[in-house]
Parts: C-alpha cells; sequence; structure tokens
C-alpha cells in the first residue's frame, strides 16, 4: 500500500479519517483561513506571471538565432553568387567570375555568422549589454 493519502469529499465525515466526527464550522473556518494565509506568501514569494514571461522573452530564443545565422550565410553566398554572374556577363569571363565570387561569398557568409555568433554569445554572458573595448 502506498504511504500518503488522498482526499475526497467524504474525509471530513468519514470515520477511518482522523477525527472521530464531522468537523464544525468553525474548524473549517479556521482553517481555511490559515490555507489563504499559506497561499498568500507563496504568491509574494513567487514572480508573477508576467515576471516569467518577461524573463523568458527577454534574449533571443534559439530557433531565432539558428535562423539568423543561417541567412547571414546564405546571403553572403547568394549575394557573391549574383556579382560572380553579373561580372561575368558584362566582362565575358565566364565561368571564372562565378567561382571567384561564390568563393568570395562563402567567405563573406563564414565571416558575417562567426561574428554574429560572437556578439551574440558575449552580449549573452555580459547580461544583453555590448561588451566594452579597452
Amino acid at each position: 500500500m502506498a504511504a500518503g493519502f488522498a482526499m475526497n469529499g467524504d474525509d471530513a465525515g468519514s470515520e477511518g479519517g482522523r477525527g472521530s466526527g464531522p468537523t464544525s464550522e468553525g474548524d473549517l473556518s479556521a482553517r481555511l483561513k490559515r490555507l489563504e494565509a499559506q497561499l498568500d506568501q507563496r504568491r509574494e514569494a513567487a514572480p508573477g506571471p508576467r515576471q516569467r514571461v518577461e524573463d523568458s522573452t527577454s534574449g533571443p530564443s534559439a530557433i531565432g538565432r539558428a535562423f539568423r545565422l543561417s541567412t547571414e550565410f546564405v546571403a553572403g553566398v547568394i549575394a557573391g553568387g549574383g556579382l560572380g554572374w553579373l561580372f561575368d556577363r558584362l566582362l565575358g569571363t565566364s565561368p571564372w567570375g562565378l567561382i571567384v565570387f561564390l568563393l568570395l561569398g562563402f567567405a563573406a557568409g563564414t565571416f558575417n555568422v562567426v561574428r554574429a555568433a560572437g556578439a551574440q554569445k558575449s552580449s549573452d554572458a555580459s547580461g544583453g549589454s555590448k561588451p566594452q573595448k579597452e
């Protein structure tokens, strides 16, 4: 048998309960007041729902960070590819302009991801403020 108890509507008047008979109205109201006082104390100690929401939304979410970093990288590669294609069309150097500018776009995208990830990491570590340069 499990150690513990379960409450139902008949507990106050059951013979297996703590008391020998039904509880008086005064006892029930005193017990209710004690419970209300305990609940009020715990409500004051616990953060409110508004505080919890503000704490959880104070910084970007993990999915937001992931989308930002992936967008930084893809934008660099697409911009490099577009410039390389345009360069090849204007100068007739196909495919060398596309190859060179795709590599430059890849490098720029990687640089942007590292920069953005570093900025997010340092702002998380310092409590949301930008790091100061010495």
